[in-house]
């Protein structure tokens, strides 16, 4: 961006995919725009990072090349498991910020979250007996390094009971997590860039 010039606005978007890729080596995670059918219409961003790399900061960039940042996350405080993680654009402007609620996630999952212009939701695994399940299955032996056979589904919702934000992995989808951005009746809906950084969350920090 030049000296005087406004800031590229950033388009509202209604839904996105995000898909997991693991290697030996490396976690990517590609942040990919969906039209109304499902189908995939372009990379929006890509975050890549070494699998035993701490997980305090994510930055997602625009290409392959990895030499534009789009926006990124990092916790206020490292190893803290109950740290609040700030999301921020390219020029390190707040857009948003998450955490975990950790009393509230020994049963089911739960994660607060907020944007600067004083939204704050909740999202919670919608299925209780699925969440316990899968607390079971990740805690048996040779068990814990498959993937959850079975629906993976959080709903955000903002303090009237509006969603904002759903994360869905199906079974037969287990690499791919379908974002879905309602509005909310005044017509706000929740920064895809936020949604981006919290659907990752929700994958690279969920055990923690």
């Amino acid at each position: 961006m030049t000296h005087g010039s406004e800031p590229t606005p950033i388009p509202a978007l209604e839904r996105f995919v995000v898909r997991q890729k693991l290697t030996m080596m490396v976690n990517r995670y590609e942040v990919i725009a969906v039209d109304a059918t499902g189908t995939e219409t372009g990379l929006l961003c890509l975050a890549q990072q070494k699998r035993m790399a701490f997980k305090e900061q994510v930055t997602f960039y625009a290409d392959e090349s990895r030499s534009r940042p789009v926006f990124s996350f990092k916790a206020r405080t490292r190893m803290d498991l109950g740290a609040t993680y700030d999301v921020t654009d390219a020029a390190g402007t707040p857009i948003g910020w998450f955490r975990k609620d950790f009393a509230k996630s020994l049963l089911r999952s739960t994660w607060h979250l907020g944007t600067p212009d004083g939204f704050e939701g909740t999202g919670r695994e919608r299925n209780q007996t699925v969440a316990v399940l899968r607390r079971f299955w990740e805690l048996v032996p040779l068990l814990g390094d498959i993937p959850v056979p079975w629906l993976f589904h959080f709903d955000f919702t903002a303090a009237d009971g509006t969603v904002v934000m759903s994360s869905v992995k199906r079974a037969a989808f287990r690499d791919v997590y379908r974002i879905e951005l309602p509005a909310a009746p005044t017509g706000w809906r929740l920064d895809w860039r936020v949604a981006a950084a919290m659907a990752v969350a929700l994958d690279a920090l969920q055990s923690r």
